[in-house]
């Protein structure tokens, strides 16, 4: 349910998996690797002990 969302409300992981799935990748198998990013996140998170932060806003 996290990835699911995380594609519905995120631009990025929402564009990852627009490409994937047009790559004709398995949705699927693009879910799990949504996952997989959604848990580092986390882990990185609490390991450093700082808050998220999300660089895309501060690409040029």
């Amino acid at each position: 349910m996290c990835a699911t969302s995380a594609i519905q409300h995120s631009p990025e992981m929402k564009l990852y998996f627009e490409k994937r799935v047009l790559q004709g990748k398995n949705r699927m198998s693009t879910i799990n690797i949504i996952r997989n990013k959604l848990v580092a996140r986390v882990f990185a998170v609490v390991k450093k002990g700082t808050p998220y932060v999300d660089i895309l806003k501060y690409a040029a």
